[in-house]
Formats: C-alpha cells, sequence, structure tokens
C-alpha cells in the first residue's frame, strides 16, 4: 500500500489493556470505522506464533479499510504477516537491517526523541518519525516526556512527516497545535473510552480542522 503523509493523520497503536470481553480485532475494526488511518499491531507478551496469527487477522481486516498496517518491532512477523511495514525504536534494529528484510516499498517507522535521531533516521531511510511522550504515557511508565518546543524543533529538522504519539486525547489534542505534526498516534485516547468509533471519529475531525490546517 502506498504511503503519503495522511497516513498518520489518526495512527492507532492496538494495547490489550481494556479489551473489557471484546477481541482485540473487533476493537480496532471499531477504531477504522471512526476513520483511524493507520494501524501498528504492538505485542510485548505475545509468542511468536500467537502474535503472527494476530497480525494475518489484522492484516485481512487493515485492508477490508485499506488502512496500511504496521508491525511493531518484528521483521519476521511483518514479513509473514505481508505488513506493510515495521516501527522500530532507538533500542530497536537499525533502519538499513530492516530495509534489507523488508524492500524498498515497504513502510519503516522510527522512534526519534531528538532533532538528532531524527536527521539520523531521515538520512538512513526513514519512511515517517514517531515522537513522545507529548503528555505522558499510559502504556510506557518509563516513557520521557517530550514537550512542546522539543516536538516543533523535531518537526522543522526533517523532511519526514512526523506523528506525535504519548497520552494524546481529545481533551489535550489541541494543545498540538502549531507543531506541524503530520498526525497523532493515539493508545488509551480510543482502546480506553466507552465508544471507540465515536472517540476516532472526533478524534480525526479535531485532527483535520485544527491541527493539520
Amino acid at each position: 500500500m502506498k504511503f503519503t503523509p495522511k497516513c498518520l493523520t489518526l495512527y492507532t497503536v492496538t494495547d490489550r489493556s481494556w479489551l473489557n470481553g471484546q477481541t482485540l480485532l473487533s476493537q480496532v475494526e471499531q477504531a477504522l470505522k471512526g476513520g483511524v488511518t493507520m494501524v501498528q499491531l504492538r505485542e510485548k507478551t505475545l509468542s511468536q506464533d500467537a502474535f503472527l496469527a494476530e497480525a494475518r487477522l489484522m492484516r485481512k481486516l487493515t485492508r477490508k479499510y485499506n488502512v496500511p498496517l504496521i508491525i511493531n518491532d518484528n521483521i519476521e512477523v511483518a514479513l509473514l504477516s505481508e505488513a506493510d511495514g515495521i516501527h522500530i525504536g532507538q533500542k530497536d534494529c537499525s533502519i538499513q537491517e530492516a530495509r534489507k528484510y523488508l524492500g524498498i516499498d515497504k513502510i519503516i517507522g522510527v522512534t526519534a526523541k531528538t532533532p538528532k535521531q531524527a536527521r539520523l533516521a531521515t538520512e538512513a531511510g526513514a519512511t515517517y518519525l514517531g515522537s513522545g511522550a507529548v503528555f505522558g504515557s499510559g502504556t510506557k511508565l518509563d516513557a520521557t516526556p517530550l514537550s512542546y518546543k522539543a516536538l516543533q524543533e523535531i518537526c522543522h529538522s526533517t523532511s519526514l512527516p512526523v506523528v506525535a504519539i504519548g497520552g494524546i486525547t481529545e481533551e489535550n489534542i489541541l494543545k498540538l497545535k502549531g507543531s506541524d505534526i503530520a498526525g497523532a498516534a493515539v493508545v488509551s485516547g480510543l482502546f480506553k473510552q466507552p465508544d471507540i468509533y465515536q472517540s476516532a471519529r472526533h478524534l480525526k475531525k479535531l485532527i483535520e480542522k485544527e491541527i493539520l490546517r
């Protein structure tokens, strides 16, 4: 699937913390119906086989909605599930290694928390950057907060689109206005909400009308 910066408008990252009797697949579908533009499957506790099985199901779902599927830090699962790409952190495999196995057409997202990391990732051939945690993080308790100024500096240091992540909700997303991000990556701001579909719709509307103007 061809990547454009619009894919980052409302980017969701999966989390099993709030299933409440639902399946992850059904929750993601609610988010997709609400307007999510990219899905990252992040699984830190599943076995490799279970991760792959989930990725294959998620791949069918995202194709149905014509939305890219990104796998968090697992090249093998990304390859075998025919996902659209991978997201890697600063301590994960290198961009060069990911590109070697995935090929030139796959999406490679990279976490960048400083302008230097952003420039290096750009030079190495990343597709987009993820920066945060802009409002702290409920899923990564050790995440270092990233100030508005630092986020803006990262956006201005690279030609790549930057997606902000970390504690983003309907209540605080407008604080990112003017930062020049390409979109927002949301976890609890969707999956922790009582109505995932409506939360996705509202978030996307706010991003398109206020953040991306």
